[in-house]
């Protein structure tokens, strides 16, 4: 772990070891892939969380985290619910290709932002899209 990540884990609690880490893990696994067959979020809105809070990860490596789970369970969400014929696939490539270049400019942005600001700024969009979907 760099020299950030150990600073902005200050004050946050360490994260338990061995068989607990591997439950805790388990768990915030199975509420992310709950929500993404649910919601269609699982990664960002609930793994990034529940990282941080359960876990005491930092803002970065809990995002890093979720991306590698989310690797894993994109692929298998969009299968399932490609057999409920609920996937538009020229619409999810025509979103998914320029969020490649979206990516790429998010990680260099992360990388260069404090850790407290990139945490606030994720809470205030969590924030703001749960007004939005409760006044719609």
């Amino acid at each position: 772990m760099d020299a950030d990540a150990q600073t902005e884990r200050a004050g946050r609690p360490q994260p338990p070891g061995g068989r607990g880490r591997l439950l805790w893990l388990a768990a915030i696994g199975t509420a992310g892939g709950l929500f993404s067959g649910l919601f269609g979020v699982g990664g960002g809105a609930v793994m990034v969380p529940l990282l941080m809070l359960w876990l005491g990860y930092a803002a970065r490596p809990a995002a890093a985290t979720s991306l590698g789970a989310i690797a894993i369970v994109a692929g298998f969400a969009a299968a399932t619910q490609g057999l409920y014929g609920n996937v538009d696939v020229v619409a999810g490539l025509l979103v998914g290709i320029p969020a490649v270049g979206g990516v790429v400019l998010g990680t260099w942005l992360q990388q260069r932002l404090p850790a407290d600001w990139i945490a606030f700024a994720f809470a205030a969009l969590l924030v703001v899209g749960a007004v939005e979907l409760v006044a719609a």
